[in-house]
């Protein structure tokens, strides 16, 4: 099939994408259209969760894609960034949840699991009968993850025994599975341990008042003395090198999803634009309006030229945390202009859900800040750059 190119898509990268892709894609888009955007402006209001839209995801047969180690026939990184893409290009709170569910969640199972593990949780994942969630971030911690880890694992037997908090757990009040990674008191190590949602000693509780992806069920998480069997931590997960392998990977999918924001704000902007009537004429005639749909197509076609490359490269074995890093600051930040200008083109219209924009304004921030600020990218970008650590 051939898919009907994106208003915002100048270049038309997607005929990059060979008829298999392009079938999935459409196929993607059409659900996403009929199902979502009829129902993410009153999801995000309320704050909830369309449940009921789980089993249709599920049937797309599109979880677990982005990862080598799960069932299936292996897709391309250009798909699996187009499918980012064009989910955050709808709603960017649903793309969040398929993300930790697919790429983080199922992701970590699937690098760092065995294969007993892979063969035990991966096939009801990817029919999205279980949902997955992922545990890094604490809530006295952040960018310093990695040296500032407080939660605790000790063996004892044949389980472990976890101590300690999470925060900003996205899909945690619901998810079967949780991903926790905790520091383990005999070596000093971060391990991956599988926490089902009925494990005595876990606790989610939903985080209120966001002011962005508030359809997204983040949970403050709280561990007290939480026992997991042998079996259920992975086994491929010995150090923290592992975990950062996986965010690596779903770094480069953020930048997708900013790419998707830009590409909304600039349909919503150029529609309204064409519609809207001031001074006797469409808005769109104005030539200051027009400089501003330019300046958001330019940002738009730029970062999906970045991102486009960053999957050859990925596909091509040659991708390295510089490239990932790079695409999230970079497009995270361009994109924050992006909704900025389509916010201003819309002026006092632009604030009202009932315009869409405004989600879409707010829920840039939240991508703006997850899977690294800014500033850490930045500097992992300076490192390969001078071949100079400037980290605290």
């Amino acid at each position: 099939m051939t898919l009907e190119n994106l208003p915002g898509d100048l270049y038309q990268m997607q005929e990059l994408l060979d008829d298999r892709e392009q079938e999935i894609v459409g196929r993607v888009r059409a659900f996403l259209d009929s199902k979502v955007a009829p129902i993410a402006n009153d999801c995000w209001a309320r704050a909830e969760f369309p449940h009921d839209l789980i089993p249709g995801f599920g049937e797309l047969g599109i979880a677990g894609l982005p990862h080598d180690e799960c069932p299936g026939e292996k897709p391309s990184s250009l798909l699996t960034g187009f499918l980012a893409m064009d989910m955050a290009r709808v709603d960017p709170s649903m793309s969040t949840f398929f993300g930790v569910h697919s790429g983080l969640a199922m992701g970590s199972i699937g690098r760092c699991g065995s294969q007993e593990q892979r063969e035990r949780w991966l096939p009801a994942m990817g029919r999205m009968e279980k949902i997955g969630a992922f545990a890094l971030t604490e809530p006295e911690g952040g960018s310093d993850v990695a040296l500032g880890l407080r939660t605790t694992a000790r063996r004892d037997g044949h389980e472990w025994v976890l101590n300690g908090a999470k925060r900003w757990i996205g899909n945690a009040t619901f998810a079967d599975h949780t991903v926790v990674w905790a520091k383990d008191e005999a070596d000093d190590q971060v391990k991956g341990f599988v926490v089902g949602k009925d494990t005595p000693g876990f606790t989610a509780t939903r985080i209120e008042n966001k002011i962005a992806l508030r359809t997204v069920q983040n949970a403050d998480i709280v561990l007290e003395d939480c026992r997991v069997p042998e079996a259920d931590r992975l086994a491929g997960a010995n150090s923290f090198k592992d975990t950062a392998a996986i965010l690596r990977r779903t770094r480069s999918g953020v930048a997708w999803q900013a790419v998707g924001v830009m590409l909304a704000a600039y349909e919503i902007a150029r529609d309204y634009a064409v519609e809207r009537e001031q001074f006797g004429r469409p808005i769109a005639r104005f030539q200051l309006v027009q400089d501003l749909l330019v300046k958001m197509l330019g940002n738009t076609t730029a970062a999906l030229g970045m991102v486009v490359r960053l999957a050859q490269l990925q596909d091509s074995g040659r991708y390295r945390d510089e490239h990932s890093a790079l695409a999230k600051a970079h497009c995270t930040t361009r994109m924050r202009e992006v909704v900025g200008w389509a916010r201003e083109l819309m002026a006092g219209n632009g604030i009202v859900l009932d315009y869409d924009i405004g989600r879409f304004v707010a829920d840039a921030e939240a991508l703006y800040s997850y899977e690294g600020t800014r500033e850490i990218n930045t500097l992992i970008v300076g490192r390969a750059a001078t071949g100079h650590g400037a980290f605290v």
